[in-house]
């Protein structure tokens, strides 16, 4: 079975190219050299160079051993975890409270009155 790749929206594509660049930097800030780093990760140099690179077409778990790798993974948690506009629209579509009508006595009524 092949896999066909869809090229990610432009805005995508700039924040993987943005995503890639943070996770080089965060490797070249402690010092750790690529042969290392890919070890660590357990891929390729090249699949290294193209993940710093935000290469799409690379796995996000990948992404997500990088992080590991450079003690970041808990920043991965915080995506999508307080999404507001989901909490709005869920709070909409909420079913509404039923008033409970009791008896006719319960009411006040009596009920049906013989006289």
């Amino acid at each position: 079975m092949t896999r066909t790749f869809r090229r990610p929206f432009p805005s995508v594509e700039r924040q993987m190219r943005a995503f890639g660049e943070r996770l080089r930097a965060a490797r070249l800030r402690r010092r750790i050299t690529t042969i290392l780093f890919a070890k660590r990760m357990d891929i390729s140099r090249d699949t290294l160079n193209r993940l710093e690179k935000g290469d799409g077409t690379i796995a996000l778990g990948t992404y997500m051993r990088a992080l590991h790798v450079l003690g970041l993974e808990k920043d991965f948690d915080i995506v999508a975890r307080d999404d507001e506009l989901s909490r709005k629209l869920q709070e909409l579509n909420l079913p509404q409270p039923h008033t409970s009508r009791g008896t006719d006595q319960e009411r006040g009524g009596g009920g049906a009155s013989h006289g």
